[in-house]
This record gives structure tokens, C-alpha cells and sequence, in this order.
């Protein structure tokens, strides 16, 4: 009897367990943003992305530098899916730094040119700035230039504006000049350069070209998307300087003029791979890309769509292909090269 009894009540509370037992609570769906970019058309992207797909939008703003150094102090425990930089050598230093990971992807491997894609598909580039010869007209003509290695011809003394060469897009530009031709002619290079500068380097881009348009120098060199900034500036000044100058694509006849880009990886330890590569193919897709041409003037590296009208205002022209992964392999060559011809 008592053996029947203690059945009969191992029955009740295994019936009552059950009952009380609650279903999982499914994981909210999310993919977490490291960006070094501060734009408000990628904010108005990630909002886009969040409402068509479900997938919530967590974003941690801050430097390249920063946000390198974020992941690599957080290794496996990091909640970053995917980072998003500026400058092929930063996205090469993170894939250096192991903080990224290869992923498979028909779309992105289809729709994203091979020299602007790690070969491992480790990084993907999104969006593409032109470094580009800005000049005042009334002193310049656009048959005075040609290349980046003419402007050391002794014609341009004191009448060249450039940022520091801590600028990592100075430093990719040199970077680009090494893997063209060798460390030698590099240094050549940057002396010439220093030897001809208007001034000893300060500011950003734009205050190049307002340098310009002041008289300062006779050309600078810069990215294009700068130019599109002063041009739809609210504020009258910036409209003029970009108003003043006219843009000029160096190295036509040879290997093109220098690209670098904009570019996302998905993160080593990303707790949402599927979501993080999802998110990376929404960029890269055409409406995205639209937004990216239109409202941040830069060039989309979807081949489908077309650049901006202002950006088209200035004209086709042949790009370097180089592989933007020797942009960061000759990072510290580029800086050594600086020092060398006392860049500052």
C-alpha cells in the first residue's frame, strides 16, 4: 500500500513540474555596430535595416583606434558583430589583430570589386573616396597637371596645401605610392612635396581647401567627398570655398588615381554572425548604396548604381585597382618614408 501511494505522489509532482515549467523566451534578434563612422545617412541606414528585417540596431560610436583597441581588450567576451571604419590600412590592422573573421557570403563576393575586398573576405568595402588634385582656376590650369609624382616639379614651390602626414589618408596615399614603386622613390617622393608646400601642414581636408580659395596655395591635395561637405554646407562661407576651386584626377594615363573607401568586417567572436553578415549585405545593396552616393557624396562600390550628380558634374575617371590590402602592408613603410623626408 505505501509502495502505491509513494508512486501515485511521485506521479502528482512530476505532472505538477511540468505544468510549472516555462517555455524558452526567444532571444530578441539584434546585431551589435562598432562605427567609426558619424554620419547621419548610416543612422537613418541602420533604422532602415532594423524595420525591414526585425533585427535591432545596437551601436557603439567612437574612433578607429578606439574601437580596435575596445575589441582587443574584450576578446571572446567583445558583444561587437561588426565593425565599420575608415581607410583600408585600419580595416587591414584589424584583420591583423585577429579581431575579424572570414565569412561566406554569394552577394558580397558577387557585388564588391576583388581589389576592394580582403582575400579572405575578412573585410568588404562599402562606400569609395577619391584623393583627388583640387586648384584655383585663376592660377591653375588643368594641363599644369597630371600626376601625383608632378606635383614635386619645381613649378609648384610654395604653392602646395596637404594635412599632416599622421593623416591616415596621407599615409595610404604614400602607402599606395610604395606598392606602385619602391621605398626609394617614396622618400623622393615626399620631399619633393615637403619642398614645395605653402605652409608646414595643419587642419583637415576642408581647411586645405579653404587655404586655397584664401590665397594660401595654389593647390591641395584631398577627398572628394570633402569637397561635396563645403558645397552643401549651411554655413555661406563653406559653400564658397567649395565653389572656388575646381577638381582635377591625377595619374589618367597610368595606374589611376587613388581610391581608398569606407569598410566593414564581421567580428571575430560576433555572438550574431548571421545577423552581422546580413547587415553587411544590406549596405552593399543597391538601395543602401543610393543613400551612401546621394547623401554623404561618396562613390558606391556597387557597381550598379551610379555616383551623385555632383560627383558626376566632375567627370568619369580611371581609379587604381591596386589591392587595398598593401595599403595597410605598407602602412609603417609610408610612415617611415614621412620621417625620412621630415614630413610633418
Amino acid at each position: 500500500m505505501n509502495r502505491i501511494l509513494s508512486i501515485l505522489l511521485l506521479s502528482v509532482l512530476i505532472i505538477s513540474c511540468k505544468s510549472e515549467k516555462k517555455e524558452p523566451v526567444e532571444k530578441e534578434q539584434e546585431v551589435n555596430i562598432y562605427t567609426h563612422r558619424h554620419y547621419k545617412p548610416d543612422q537613418e541606414l541602420f533604422a532602415q535595416f532594423e524595420k525591414e528585417t526585425g533585427i535591432k540596431v545596437n551601436v557603439v560610436n567612437a574612433s578607429a583606434d578606439e574601437l580596435i583597441q575596445k575589441m582587443s581588450l574584450e576578446g571572446e567576451q567583445s558583444p561587437a558583430d561588426v565593425l565599420i571604419t575608415v581607410d583600408a590600412g585600419r580595416l587591414v590592422r584589424a584583420k591583423n589583430n585577429g579581431l575579424l573573421q572570414s565569412v561566406k557570403s554569394e552577394f558580397l563576393e558577387e557585388t564588391i570589386p576583388s581589389h576592394l575586398k580582403d582575400a579572405d573576405n575578412q573585410w568588404f568595402a562599402l562606400t569609395k573616396r577619391a584623393r583627388v588634385v583640387v586648384y584655383n582656376p585663376d592660377n591653375v590650369k588643368a594641363e599644369d597637371l597630371s600626376t601625383y609624382e608632378a606635383l614635386t616639379d619645381d613649378k609648384w614651390k610654395n604653392k602646395i596645401l596637404i594635412r599632416s602626414s599622421s593623416n591616415i589618408y596621407n599615409q595610404s596615399l604614400m602607402a599606395s605610392i610604395i606598392a606602385n614603386s619602391d621605398e626609394a622613390t617614396a622618400v623622393k617622393w615626399a620631399e619633393g612635396i615637403v619642398a614645395n608646400m605653402a605652409r608646414s601642414p595643419k587642419g583637415n581636408d576642408r581647411d586645405q581647401i579653404k587655404a586655397v580659395v584664401a590665397g594660401e596655395g595654389d593647390l591641395a591635395v584631398v577627398n572628394t567627398y570633402y569637397i561635396g561637405k563645403l558645397l552643401n554646407s549651411k554655413n555661406a562661407d563653406e559653400v564658397k570655398a567649395g565653389e572656388g576651386i575646381k577638381v582635377f584626377f591625377p595619374n589618367q594615363e597610368g595606374r589611376g588615381t587613388h581610391v581608398n573607401v569606407s569598410g566593414a568586417g564581421v567580428a571575430k567572436y560576433a555572438p550574431n554572425k548571421v545577423n552581422a553578415i546580413k547587415f553587411i549585405e544590406f549596405l552593399a545593396s543597391e538601395k543602401a548604396q543610393k543613400v551612401f552616393a546621394k547623401a554623404n557624396y561618396e562613390y558606391p562600390v556597387n557597381t550598379k548604381v551610379m555616383p551623385s550628380e555632383l560627383l558626376q558634374s566632375w567627370g568619369s575617371f580611371k581609379e587604381d585597382t591596386l589591392s587595398l590590402s598593401k595599403l595597410g602592408e605598407n602602412n609603417k613603410k609610408a610612415v617611415l618614408a614621412f620621417d625620412a623626408a621630415s614630413w610633418k
